[in-house]
């Protein structure tokens, strides 16, 4: 069964998954980063992507990818990932030795040890448990025989008791809601026990009390477990709450690199998206505020409108 560093429920041979966390008494030799210099992304359809791309991912740290749709967030992910070859440029490995290593030398299993990717499209597979999805992270760690995978169930537990999806365990998955199904895919990361998680949009399409469960998730998992994490995120103001580092993509160039606060600046994010975007501190709490205006912005209701 081929190794890949992408997750899909459709496929065992897609599933990957990463994360070690600390508390797990076992200390990976190859706990690092990533990341990519000077890449150059293209398409046969449509040409160069990106271009110039420079990113490093931290361990113990969120980078979150944000910009304009088009502007190549996504597929600079999936260069990290090893799915999209640069045209030019590398994707480095960082050991905790300080050591790096082209990832392109990496045997398939070998990489998907490393580094996973939880990828935006997954249909949802039929007739397997919630369990079921999250030993799928173990694959690149069995040979032919489950057996030959003895810390496995441990693991797995441990991945189940992160996320919090410990009592659906025996639900079948087409059963779960949309973002009962998202930490479950997280978990299946967490079972392949990788250093670096890369996460394409994981929030799109969820309601309001999951996006803050999957980010408050991320956040744990690079605080308490030091997981190194690329994001793409599209809502500016959970970039800034929960990265710290932002990488503002335009036009398949990384625009600017640094904190939130440093990165998503009105002139910045105005020159980036085409529009006014106002940008504050909450006074109380010190958070970043964007606030994108349009012809309509100083509509208010009128005393006695229906709201």
């Amino acid at each position: 069964m081929p190794t890949t560093a992408t997750i899909s429920p459709v496929s065992v041979a897609s599933v990957r998954s990463a994360v070690h966390p600390r508390d797990s008494g076992a200390q990976s030799p190859h706990r690092g980063g990533l990341s990519c210099q000077d890449l150059r992304l293209a398409y046969p359809s449509s040409g160069v992507v990106v271009d110039g791309a420079s990113v490093v991912l931290r361990a113990g740290q969120v980078t979150a990818l944000v910009g304009p749709n088009g502007s190549g967030k996504s597929t600079l992910l999936r260069a990290l990932a090893r799915l999209h070859v640069p045209v030019v440029g590398r994707v480095v490995l960082c050991g905790s030795d300080g050591a790096e290593e082209a990832a392109l030398g990496l045997s398939r299993r070998a990489f998907a040890q490393r580094v996973t990717m939880l990828a935006q499209s997954r249909p949802t597979p039929g007739g397997i448990s919630v369990r079921e999805v999250v030993e799928l992270g173990r694959h690149p760690y069995r040979g032919r025989l489950r057996a030959n995978d003895p810390g496995g169930p441990a693991v797995v537990r441990r991945a189940l008791a992160v996320t919090g999806t410990e009592d659906l365990a025996g639900h079948a998955v087409d059963e779960l809601s949309g973002g009962q199904l998202q930490r479950v895919w997280i978990a299946a990361c967490l079972a392949q026990d990788t250093d670096v998680l890369l996460l394409d949009e994981p929030i799109s399409f969820l309601d309001l009390r999951y996006q803050v469960e999957i980010l408050d998730l991320i956040r744990d998992l690079a605080d308490d477990h030091g997981v190194a994490i690329g994001v793409v995120l599209h809502d500016l103001d959970q970039a800034a709450a929960v990265a710290d580092t932002v990488a503002l993509m335009d036009q398949g160039r990384v625009r600017r690199v640094g904190s939130p606060h440093e990165v998503l600046t009105a002139d910045e994010l105005s020159a980036t998206y085409g529009i006014t975007v106002e940008v504050h501190r909450d006074a109380a709490t010190d958070a970043l505020r964007t606030r994108a205006i349009g012809r309509h912005a100083s509509r208010t209701w009128a005393a006695g409108s229906p709201a």
